[in-house]
């Protein structure tokens, strides 16, 4: 079964019951149809980077829940009645690919890639020779609201 994670955006008012009762809910659902919830984690109150608007006014913050879960390909069908729920702005399920992290990835393909064997700031794309080429900004003025004197 794939892993999956369900990101659940609360409205902000919701009390803590209010939201370990949804996340029951679906733990129980997933159960119910054969999957696992590996994993619940609270982020708590979010800002949000614009508001959301709902029938009951416009948010621009919410509480923000990860559950992670191993389920079968169907879970997004199954879980489309979370549309209804009026507790919830936003839901979103994330399906996990086999990506490697860390020392797997850079293990893979026999040790090619190697930090040790980059040069210094390829990583980053930064050339060595220009550390500190901003000798020459003596026209940039630092106070413009004082007619550049400083």
């Amino acid at each position: 079964m794939p892993l999956y994670d369900c990101m659940l955006l609360l409205k902000p008012h919701v009390k803590k019951e209010g939201i370990m009762d949804l996340v029951a809910r679906v733990g129980r659902h997933v159960h119910s149809r054969n999957g696992v919830l590996t994993e619940v984690k609270s982020f708590g109150t979010v800002q949000l980077g614009y508001g959301i608007g709902k029938l009951s006014g416009r948010y621009f913050q919410g509480n923000l829940m990860q559950m992670t879960m191993m389920a079968t390909p169907n879970i997004n069908k199954e879980l489309q009645y979370l549309n209804k729920e009026d507790r919830l702005l936003r839901w979103l399920l994330v399906k996990h690919r086999d990506t490697k992290h860390g020392l797997e990835f850079l293990n893979e393909d026999d040790g090619e890639l190697e930090l040790s064997k980059l040069p210094r700031g390829s990583l980053l794309n930064i050339d060595e020779d220009d550390d500190n080429d901003d000798d020459d900004d003596e026209e940039y003025d630092e106070n413009p609201g004082e007619g550049g004197e400083h």
